[in-house]
């Protein structure tokens, strides 16, 4: 069966970019989703591109900065759950269905201090926030809302407030430092930034130019006290199933982070997709996940899917692996969703029966090693869901749960995707031989006016940036990373971005940063550096370059292991050879570092 957008071909409206049609005519009426059994699904071409369906955004600035046609991915809608009508706000189906369906009473969000949000009171305050956004800040459809704050029950309804309102949420991580917020800003241009009130130093530095909006304070101009002289009542605005919803910061591997975009239809999608046939949520699950809102894992875990099911997030600002075990035995959390490193802290620390009540456990962010998978399996039963997603495409794409898991493996295609191992060439290979992964499915990569779409799309592909080989049972195993990305602690660090942080440095020269192997932390990043002549590089200048990339970049990204050297590898045209340096953190895993 395939699922096709019915109508784009007779009004002249689909999607930029290959679209999945049937064989066949089509079927529906204007402006739905018809099914089609008439042959199997193509994707293809159509030059010149016709228009995506019309917007209610008034301000035009995410859809006139798409990508060109001709370098979006394939885009597929292969199941009955990816049917969407025209007109489309994902906020509507996010919490005014569910609260509808399930009732206002329903625990809708919790924290460990106590507090407990229903669905009608996350509804209702959502609502005040639209309505703040709209009257007090005159925000029009279409404009960048950012949001940084750590994971709390007013985040979760200030980021469904600015979709209600038709704006597009920049979510931002607490972490940031003013130079990071400052490069997402001039990607996204937001008019308006909410920032919970522990977090402004670093905004107010990075974004002097536009509205600061305060909560969790005492002020009267304090969101939270504007929001209360709200009437609660708000008619969301109807945005299109393909007006953007979300613009998504990667985490900068160059230095100037990429913009992804993602539609009203998309955060739906990674629901109709992983959510409802791999993760499975039902209503009286409490659901915990380590990572920020800012990710769109955590924004998964912890806003799309349980309230779509019904369910409860258990919302955390920060916890440590021996912390969130707690949470997860003291709070009755069914499902966790964490990184590997967190799984294995657990059983390291002989933590694993405080996991026991869980009904599900996920895991992403990087590989889970077969040991640790196989240690919460023998020890209280828990066959944890492995899992790879990427930003560019929202959420999770390959993935496999319960009798479907094989140790070691991520797993196969969640229904509504496909995927390959792709050639240098973009060819597809076959069973047992390691390349490219390349995903197609409902949702893709689209950078906000970013030439380096180019890098990411290959032939219709969304290729990754990692490197798989399939068996011939179509189960896809994880070997490595292609590109400079250095995955630690299910954290992306880009070592482009931390050596020009290290740079800023007075002392330093120059600096090289490659990912060097860590049984804790898969990885961690590993810094060579030149200093300049009269400069001893001792521990304690190591430790003073550490902290100063920790206040130029988030302290999740500072190099662990900092070496240096009196020259760095350089080829003949005078190119850095990180593959050298590569080398030499393989070679000398036992030898001391300085600044471990």
């Amino acid at each position: 069966m395939t699922v096709c957008p019915t109508g784009w071909i007779d009004d002249q409206r689909h999607a930029p970019g290959p679209v999945n049609f049937p064989h066949g005519d089509h079927a529906g009426g204007h402006g739905s989703l018809g099914v089609s059994t008439a042959g199997p699904a193509v994707g293809f071409w159509k030059d010149p591109p016709l228009p995506l369906s019309p917007s209610a955004h008034l301000d035009t600035f995410a859809r006139d900065h798409l990508p060109p046609a001709h370098l979006w991915p394939t885009i597929e809608f292969t199941t009955p759950d990816l049917r969407y009508p025209d007109r489309l706000n994902a906020a509507t189906e996010l919490i005014d269905i569910p609260t509808a369906t399930y009732g206002a009473e329903r625990p809708a969000l919790r924290t460990p201090a106590g507090e407990t949000w229903s669905y009608g009171e996350l509804r209702t305050r959502a609502n005040q926030i639209a309505q703040v956004l709209t009257e007090d800040l005159a925000l029009i459809p279409g404009q960048r809302v950012m949001l940084r704050s750590p994971n709390t029950p007013w985040t979760v309804a200030a980021w469904l407030g600015v979709l209600k309102a038709g704006g597009i949420v920049v979510t931002t991580m607490a972490a940031l430092r003013a130079p990071e917020i400052t490069a997402i800003a001039e990607r996204t241009r937001p008019s308006i930034a909410l920032v919970d009130h522990r977090y402004t130093a670093d905004v107010h530095t990075a974004l002097s130019s536009m509205t600061v909006v305060e909560y969790g304070g005492t002020g009267p101009a304090d969101l939270i006290a504007r929001a209360a002289a709200k009437s609660g009542e708000f008619a969301n605005v109807e945005t299109a199933a393909d007006d953007v919803a979300l613009l998504g910061p990667t985490s900068g591997s160059t230095g100037v982070p990429k913009i992804t975009t993602h539609f009203h239809r998309d955060i739906l999608s990674i629901d109709n997709t992983f959510g409802r046939h791999v993760l499975k949520l039902v209503a009286d699950d409490v659901v915990a996940c380590s990572a920020p809102l800012a990710f769109t894992f955590g924004l998964g875990m912890l806003v799309v899917f349980p309230l779509r099911a019904g369910a409860c997030a258990m919302l955390t600002e920060a916890a440590t692996p021996p912390r969130l075990a707690e949470i997860v035995e003291r709070e009755g959390v069914t499902v966790l969703a964490t990184a590997p490193t967190a799984y294995k802290a657990i059983l390291r620390e002989g933590r694993e029966h405080q996991l026991a009540g869980l009904r599900t456990g996920a895991s992403a962010g990087e590989h889970i090693p077969q040991a640790t998978w196989e240690g919460l399996r023998d020890t209280i039963g828990l066959r944890v869901i492995d899992g790879i997603g990427a930003t560019e495409m929202l959420h999770i794409f390959i993935s496999a749960a319960g009798e479907d898991i094989r140790p070691g493996s991520t797993g196969k295609p969640v229904p509504g995707y496909r995927a390959a191992i792709l050639g240098p060439d973009g060819s597809e290979l076959g069973p047992g031989e390691p390349g490219l992964l390349g995903v197609i499915g409902p949702v893709g990569c689209r950078y906000l006016n970013d030439d380096r779409q180019r890098n990411y799309v290959l032939n219709g592909w969304n290729v990754t940036g990692d490197i798989f080989y399939r068996d011939g049972n179509g189960y896809f195993f994880y070997q490595s990373r292609s590109d400079n990305m250095i995955v630690s602690s299910g954290y992306n660090i880009g070592g482009p971005e931390v050596e020009a942080a290290i740079d800023t440095h007075p002392d330093v020269v120059e600096s090289a940063v490659v990912g060097r192997p860590d049984e804790e932390r898969g990885s961690v990043v590993c810094a060579f550096v030149v200093l300049r002549d009269g400069v001893t590089g001792d521990a304690a200048k190591a430790k003073e370059i550490q902290d100063h990339v920790k206040q130029v970049l988030a302290p999740y990204k500072y190099p662990r292991d900092l070496r240096f050297r009196d020259s760095l590898p350089r080829n003949s045209s005078g190119k850095l050879q990180h593959f050298l340096l590569r080398e030499i953190v393989r070679d000398e895993q036992a030898a001391p570092r300085h600044g471990r």
